[in-house]
């Protein structure tokens, strides 16, 4: 018995797959489905995870619809995919906190940050919230240092803490040691795929989202997205280290905050534009419907803080500093509270399983491996057969 219809339909799909494996080279999912006989829901949890999503499969199945076996590989996953974020959502009170108006919620959330901070700042001194501020510590005049801090320092703990203990579940379901974490092998080729999207390739020929013809578009949107990513995390490192050290923001357009969080920046619209276009344009018989909100709020999210944060960098100068930085400030934090309960952990499951997968494959060829695992596989959890 599975513990959803969904996880039921999935077991039904990969053990019709394990008799054809006509796809085995598309992916990961496949080789990593042929060394299990029985898939119990830790395992289909895994392999929903490991999927990118790409569609190669779907469009190569000859039991694809309408063939009566009715095989449906990407939107199944999807579906299980999406399943596996409410079940292992850390307090698991907030589990169907988003389920419905993701965007709708991020968005009231955003606002009333912003809202709080304007009436902070105009209780404070209306003509600083409204004139034109420029020269080291400008942005602290609107909200003090320390303040700025304590709010949004808390937000991201709590969405780290969220986060780990969310990894934490997801990793003992599906039945992996802990000692996997300490190899650096498993760690390296899992680190190498996720930084290529290796497998959103789709056997090489690129992702197939609206029709047959299959693009590497909707790769490219995702790199510019997860780099640019990193690119803002990186100039809000730098720009802490700077402030630290005796510089106080905002800093010139040459300086190493400012270019990283530009580049940064135009990563995140670009990115998040081109996938939402894509999301919109996907062959509705691969997409989870019921929570294409969710995503949609995602991605909108990213692309309306890397826009506010743009607009503040150009507009900074002058009297629409102080709306803007709350805008931006909102945004920002309702993205910080909102990450453990949308598609950003989407990132981390799919790491530790291609971890996972990195690790049976080395399996398969060094016999001293598989005895890391002897502890899980007694236990009767992953169901693995490495």
């Amino acid at each position: 018995m599975h513990a959803t219809e969904t996880l039921a339909e999935a077991d039904r799909l990969m053990t019709l797959c394990n008799s054809c494996r006509y796809c085995e080279g598309l992916c990961a999912v496949f080789p990593a489905m042929e060394m299990r006989r029985a898939f119990p829901d830790g395992d289909l949890n895994y392999l929903a995870n490991l999927c990118h999503g790409c569609g190669a499969c779907y469009f190569d199945c000859q039991f694809a619809p309408p063939h009566e076996f009715n095989v449906n590989v990407p939107r199944v996953l999807a579906e299980a995919r999406a399943d596996s974020y409410a079940a292992y959502t850390w307090p698991r009170a907030l589990a169907p906190m988003f389920a419905r108006n993701g965007l709708a919620i991020s968005l009231v959330a955003a606002l009333c940050v912003a809202a709080f901070i304007l009436a902070f700042a105009g209780w404070q001194d209306r003509d600083v919230l409204f004139g034109s501020n420029t020269g080291p510590g400008a942005f602290f005049r609107i909200m003090p240092h320390k303040l700025m801090v304590a709010i949004f320092g808390a937000a991201f703990i709590y969405a780290l803490v969220a986060m780990t203990m969310e990894m934490l579940t997801f990793w003992r379901e599906i039945g992996e040691p802990m000692q996997t974490l300490t190899r650096s092998g498993p760690l390296l080729n899992a680190a190498h795929d996720t930084l290529r999207l290796r497998y959103l390739e789709g056997g090489k020929m690129g992702c197939y989202n609206e029709d047959e013809r299959p693009t590497d578009r909707r790769r490219l949107y995702h790199h510019l997205t997860f780099y640019g990513f990193l690119l803002c995390f990186a100039s809000t490192c730098v720009a802490t280290l700077y402030h630290y050290l005796g510089r106080e923001a905002p800093y010139a357009w040459y300086e190493l905050p400012v270019i990283l969080g530009t580049l940064g920046g135009l990563g995140l619209l670009i990115g998040p534009a081109g996938l939402l276009a894509a999301k919109l344009r996907r062959d509705p018989d691969m997409l989870d419907k019921p929570r294409l909100g969710m995503d949609v709020a995602f991605i909108f999210m990213l692309f309306l803080v890397s826009l506010t944060g743009l607009a503040l960098l150009v507009f900074r100068a002058g009297p629409a500093m102080g709306i803007l930085l709350a805008v931006h400030l909102g945004f920002v934090f309702a993205f910080f509270i909102t990450m453990p309960y949308g598609k950003f952990v989407h990132g981390l499951y799919r790491f530790a399983a291609l971890i996972r997968y990195a690790r049976e494959r080395r399996a398969l060829h060094e016999p001293e491996v598989a005895a890391v695992t002897a502890p899980a596989a007694a236990t009767g959890q992953g169901g693995s057969r490495p």
